[in-house]
This record gives C-alpha cells, structure tokens and sequence, in this order.
C-alpha cells in the first residue's frame, strides 16, 4: 500500500471510530470522548508539540472506544487497560513516537501521581478511581525505571495535557482539521 492511499484509509478509520463512539461521555466531566481528544490535540498544537504528539494526544483514550467492556469499567472495579489497547490499535498504522506515549501515559499518571502530591490531589474523582486500579502511584523503583523508558518524557507532556483537556467551553479545530494538519507528518515520523 502506497502512502496515497494509506492515508485516506488511515483518515477514515479513526474518523469511522470517533464518529461512531466518540460521542459517550468522557468520565464524569461534561464533555464527550470526541471533545476530549480534540482539546488534547489543541493543546499540544498550542505548545507547539511536533505532529506526532499532537496525534498521539488526539488519539490517547482511543482504547476506551475499541472495546467492549461497556461504557465506564472503571465505575465498576475493571481497568479497561485503554493506554495497552489504544498503542495496540495505534501502532498498527504509526511509529512509535506516537503509539509509546500512548502506552505510557497512565504509567505517567501514576509516576505524576508519586512525585507531585499537587497534581494528585487535583485528579477528577474518576480519575482518582482509575488510578486505584491502575496501580496507584510508583514506587522510588518504578519511578526510575519509568523514566529511564524511552518516551517517558513525551507520555508525561501527554498527561499533563491529559488532565487539562476537560473544559466543556473550550473551541477545538475539527477532527478532520486536526487530521489534516498533522496525520502525514505524524507517520513518517516512524
């Protein structure tokens, strides 16, 4: 397959996910799914973030929406394990500049967690029981291995934006927008 026509595929495919399960909520705040990934995106083009952390971030809960394990698990004592699910699903199209900070990022969370009591006190309630099943926060030993994983410091720019892209006011490009914008950079990327 040819990059003309492996992009157009790529394009529709997450254009039919998003379009398709986007629209549930995203945890317990008063935006959708499609609303968080696009303030994610958004905020990593504000930072001026090369393109395949823009996709990355646009695409970093894609897990949640490609399996069936309902629509909150977490609500009910299961980690959904999205960050594995989403690079699974990522990595079948991009590199790893953009699949590995989306494995990483709950890892992230939890090292965030572990060496700033700031930003684990202002996690969201579901996001406070997502960590519980996910682990909690690292320990002094996994922290340094964390950060010794390559792409550690890219999974942690993603959570921070992560955890502020909840705003139901916030104005976003379109996903197409988005796509357009960043897509081709963000698979040659590698």
């Amino acid at each position: 397959m040819t990059a003309e026509t492996a992009i157009p595929r790529i394009k529709d495919e997450i254009l039919a996910v998003y379009g398709m399960k986007a629209n549930k909520a995203y945890g317990l705040h008063n935006i959708n799914q499609l609303q968080h990934a696009l303030q994610a995106a958004a905020l990593a083009e504000a930072k001026g973030l090369p393109s395949s952390m823009v996709i990355a971030c646009l695409l970093h809960d894609v897990g949640h929406m490609v399996h069936s394990l309902g629509e909150a698990p977490a609500e009910v004592g299961v980690d959904d394990r999205h960050e594995e699910l989403g690079a699974n699903w990522v990595q079948q199209h991009f590199g790893q500049a953009v699949s590995e900070p989306i494995r990483l990022h709950v890892q992230a969370k939890r090292y965030l967690c572990s060496v700033d009591p700031v930003y684990e006190a202002s996690l969201a309630r579901d996001s406070v029981i997502s960590l519980a099943l996910q682990g909690g926060p690292l320990s002094l030993n996994e922290q340094e291995e964390f950060l010794r994983t390559p792409f550690a410091q890219e999974a942690i720019s993603l959570r921070q934006i992560d955890e502020t892209a909840k705003d139901p006011t916030a104005i976003t490009p379109t996903l197409e927008d988005i796509l357009d914008r960043h897509l081709t950079a963000a698979l040659a990327k590698g």
